[in-house]
């Protein structure tokens, strides 16, 4: 499984949207890096406050290395962008972290 480290880049926890540096370390010794942006909005809709959002990024790359390969995640995106590649997204990841 591929090893995921998540580091908030925004210095204000309460900033709209935070910003996140995501490296990933795939099966294959792969090394990739990316930055992610997640507005308070697509927060709320996919955890309903119930996770950290850290947590929805992991989930969310989970997601993604489940369905692509890691030098094939864009570089820098945003967590809403991941419903137009992936239409089941959204039901998959608030089904898994909305509990």
């Amino acid at each position: 499984m591929a090893q995921i480290t998540i580091t908030l880049l925004s210095g204000d926890p309460d900033a709209d949207p935070q910003e996140f540096q995501v490296g990933v370390v795939g099966e294959d010794n792969t090394k990739t890096t990316h930055r992610v942006t997640v507005s308070q909005e697509q927060y709320q809709k996919l955890t309903g406050g119930l996770r950290s959002t850290e947590e929805l990024v992991k989930a969310s790359f989970e997601f993604l290395l489940e369905r692509e390969a890691t030098r094939e995640i864009l570089q820098n995106f945003d967590l809403s962008q991941i419903q137009k590649y992936f239409p089941e997204y959204e039901a998959v990841i608030s089904s898994q972290l909305a509990k």
